[in-house]
This record gives structure tokens, sequence and C-alpha cells, in this order.
């Protein structure tokens, strides 16, 4: 006899329907797997022996033929043990086609017939809406991460014998209800009013995180750098409902997703070691998966002692940073992941971290030389801004100033992004620091005497092209902070103090 099932896999963040089709013939007793299969997949057929047995299924010997289609897809994991099973006893008469009609199924299976949870639950259970189908089965422990998925029936279930008898229609499955997406605010325990001084800094980072611009903080030691990296998430506006969605997937194929966890509701904050490698950066490996580029999409990417970081490490950011999409290419096909994220970097201005104070500086001029130029000078082009961070005076570590909280500061952001979304809605994007060249003379509308200043700065400065545009997507959320229709002189001159930092410009004196 045959039967088929409808089961699920991924590619990169997406899901892919899998058909799992079943034949049970006369012949020579044997089990028998087909269709691209990695070797977890091919174990399944001893998981799924075993599992019917120890549930008290008994399927006489016979030839057994279990084929993934289709078949120019490599199937991965261990979520086919469970549509396998179903499929083969829908192949000996236990269960009925009807039953399986416009549902998927999707689990690994225990010995003892127990469900156990699957990475990617999410980006298959959407894709399967896409497809239009109605009723999924899956583990419980996965039920809150396909729940969010809506117009889908959710069939939760804890063993094979639940399945079974749901199937048959002698014990229906409960129905798990669909989780309503709600934005929490963040939980992060710090403050900005913590934050004592640098004001300079402080409203650097406010326009940084507005627009969500890439921000380079320069500067010695126990200046703050680190500090208000930290405090960033704590003025960040709330996910959307899209974004969460994005970012949840990018987590659920990780793997990273807890039992309790339904959407991701907190924009992420990742601060990996300087000794990271490429792929755990970036993406891949063997089995390739999201790089941390990508666990930090929709939020910030902080990279402290940025140029301890392997050059070619921070190298392969370029392009990921300007496409907000990474692609990894293998033999069994290419993998696209988003990474649509803000950098943080951080660094010293020399060796000791010191320079240009000579007085405690140790460092010879060849020395720095050489430290600076691990920052090539196209990474550098893509930081939207730079901005040189002094040493903290004991006045203001110690005075007794009232600072902002970062609820006040987060109340001004969540205006300017509100802003945002309602101009660029037209261009499907999100945030000014995404603006493309061909809509900024439309979204940065200039006067006479802004065009001649933008003349001026652009030939006085010899910026790139890409160092313009930077400067003009500043300047469009320094005035959307400033509730400004239009792009003002003051806004671009604002925009481009935060790009001048002398120490890596010639003639510094190093």
């Amino acid at each position: 006899m045959y039967s088929r099932v409808l089961s699920g896999t991924l590619h990169g963040v997406e899901g892919r329907l899998i058909t799992v089709e079943a034949d049970v013939s006369e012949g020579l007793p044997m089990f028998n797997m087909v269709g691209v299969l990695a070797s977890e997949v091919r174990e399944a057929s001893d998981r799924v022996k075993t599992a019917l047995r120890n549930s008290g299924y008994q399927i006489p010997p016979k030839r057994i033929t279990i084929n993934l289609s289709p078949a120019d897809i490599r199937k991965e994991g261990s979520a086919f043990d469970l549509p396998i099973c179903v499929a083969l006893l829908a192949a000996y008469g236990y269960i009925s086609m009807e039953m399986l009609e416009s549902t998927l199924i999707i689990g690994e299976l225990s010995l003892n017939g127990e469900i156990r949870s699957v990475r990617g639950i999410l980006p298959i259970v959407d894709f399967a809406r896409k497809m239009n189908i109605s009723k999924v089965i899956l583990p419980y422990g996965n039920r809150k991460e396909a729940a969010v998925v809506p117009e889908i029936t959710i069939y939760p279930a804890k063993t094979l014998s639940e399945v079974v008898d749901h199937l048959m229609g002698t014990e229906e499955l409960s129905i798990f209800p669909h989780q309503i997406y709600h934005a929490d605010k963040s939980k992060t325990s710090v403050d900005f009013s913590e934050i004592k001084g640098q004001q300079i800094l402080k409203r650097a980072t406010e326009i940084a995180v507005a627009g969500m611009h890439n921000i380079l903080f320069l500067g010695p030691p126990g200046a703050g750098k680190s500090m208000i990296a930290k405090r960033m998430p704590s003025i960040m506006p709330k996910l959307s409902y899209e974004e969460s969605m994005e970012l949840t997937k990018v987590y659920s194929v990780n793997g990273m997703l807890d039992a309790e966890d339904g959407l991701i509701c907190e924009r992420p904050f990742r601060a990996p070691h300087h000794s990271i490698t490429a792929n755990a950066l970036i993406g891949g490996g063997r089995n390739p998966k999201p790089g941390e580029i990508s666990l930090s999409h929709c939020g910030i990417l902080f990279l402290d002692e940025f140029l301890e970081f392997p050059k070619n490490v921070i190298e392969m950011m370029r392009q990921p940073m300007e496409d907000g999409v990474v692609t990894i290419s293998r033999m069994q096909g290419s993998y696209t992941y988003p990474c649509n994220f803000m950098l943080v970097a951080a660094m010293n201005p020399c060796p000791c971290g010191y320079y240009p104070d000579l007085s405690k500086c140790r460092c010879t001029g060849p020395m720095i030389e050489r430290y600076l130029n691990k920052l090539s000078e196209p990474m550098l082009d893509r930081m939207d801004m730079s901005i040189a961070v002094k040493k903290l005076q004991y006045e203001e570590l110690y005075g007794e100033k009232e600072e902002e909280t970062s609820e006040v500061i987060r109340k001004r952001i969540v205006i300017a992004h509100a802003v945002q979304k309602r101009r660029l809605q037209p261009y499907d994007i999100r945030y000014n620091s995404q603006i493309p060249e061909k809509a900024l003379e439309e979204v940065c509308r200039l006067g006479k005497e802004e065009r001649s200043l933008r003349k001026d700065i652009f030939q006085q400065y010899q910026l790139s092209a890409r160092g313009a545009t930077k400067i003009m997507r500043v300047a469009r959320t320094i005035a959307d902070l400033d509730h400004s229709e239009n792009v003002q002189c003051r806004h671009m001159l604002e925009a481009l103090s935060y790009r001048m930092t002398d120490i890596f410009q010639k003639g510094s004196g190093v």
C-alpha cells in the first residue's frame, strides 16, 4: 500500500514543504529510505521501528520504501521521524488518508515514542500557512513558537500514541490557541541616567539609535564607550510585529528559542568576544547556520575592542552591512539570512589607549599608524558616525547635575521612528540609514543654501559617494529629531561633525 504525509524542512530562514511517501509491498523484509538524505535522516529508520514497537504498534515485516521529495532539496535534522512513522502506519492501513489531508506533521521521536522539540518550527509553520495548509501536528515543546502564526490550527503532541489516536479519531488532540503579539518594553536594568557627563557622546548615540546608523566610539580606556553601548537597548523602540517575526525565525533556525517563548519581543544586543571566528560572526559552517550579524537583526551588534578582531573578520562584514542580508553558498545550495543590524564599535586610538595624550601615551608614530591601519578605509567609510570620546573630568563624574533617563530619550526616538515609518513606507524600508540613493533627493529636500553647503562639504573633505550619502542620511535623522520637515544647514553641519574624527585624518601628526 501507498501513503503520503506533508512535512517541512528549512532552507536558510525560510521553510520548505517536504512530502514523505511510504510504500509497503510484499518481498524480502527491508527498510529503504531515499531522497538526498543526511546521515541523521537515514538513522530515522531505526528510531521509527523502535518507537513503533515501544508504543504498542506491531508492523508485519515487509518491503518498506520511504521517499522524501522533492529530491533536489537536501534533508537534514531529525524532524522527519514523526511524519515517517505516520506515513508508515497509513501505508499499513492503521490511519485513513483522509485524516492526513491539508495537515503538516513534524517532530523527532525518542525510542519510547515521546515526541521531542525540533528547531526551525516557526519558518516551517509560516510557510505552511502561505501554502494554504490548515493544520499542523508538532511537538508539545514547540507549541508557543508555532502559535504566533495566524490562520492555522496547532495540535501539540507529547507522544506518538497521542498522534495516532488523534488521526484514528479515537481521541482528539487539544488545539493550542493563537498567541497575540505583545511588544514588551525593554527589561534592561541599566539606564542612561547612570552616565555622567559626555553630552556630545549621548547626543550622537541618540541620533544613531533614532536612524539606526552605524557608529564608532573612539577614545581612551575608562571613558564610557562600553557603558553607553550597553545602555543603548534601553532607548530603542519596541519591535514591530513584522520585525519580531523576522528575528524569531532566525533564532528558531539556530535552536535558540526557549520552549516557553513565542515571538521575541525585545531588540537583540549581541556582544561577541574579539576571538570570534568568521563563520560564527557572518554565518556558515558545514551545516550553515546564521551568525552573530543575523542574530543582531533589528538590533545592535556591539564589537568592543574593535581593532582586536581579526582584520579578515571585520572586512567580511562590509557587504552584509550594505545589503542587509548575507548569502552563504555551499555545494548543496545557497542560504540567505537577514542581517539588518546596527553596528556599534568601540576602539582605543592606539595600542596603549591614550593617544593623543602625550603625557600618558607610550606609543611611537609607526606603532599608532600600524594599529589604525587594521581598520581599512572602506570599512571606516561604512560607519555613519565616528565619535571621539573624551576623558571624563572630575566635575562631570562627581557633579550633582541630574542626567536624562532612558525613558525620556526613548520617547524622542519613538517619535522620530514614527515619522520615518510614514515617510519611508513607499520605499519599503523602515529607517533613515536604509534610504536608497535614488530616493535621497526626495527624502532629504534641500534649499539653495543647503545645496551650496553640500557642495562645499563634498569638495573640501574629498568625500566618497558613500560618505556623502551617509552624511545626508544622518542629517535627515537630526532633522527628524528637530521636528523639521526639510534638512537644514545646521543639520548637515552637525552630521558632518559626527563623521570627522581627527585621528583618522591625514596630517594629524601620527
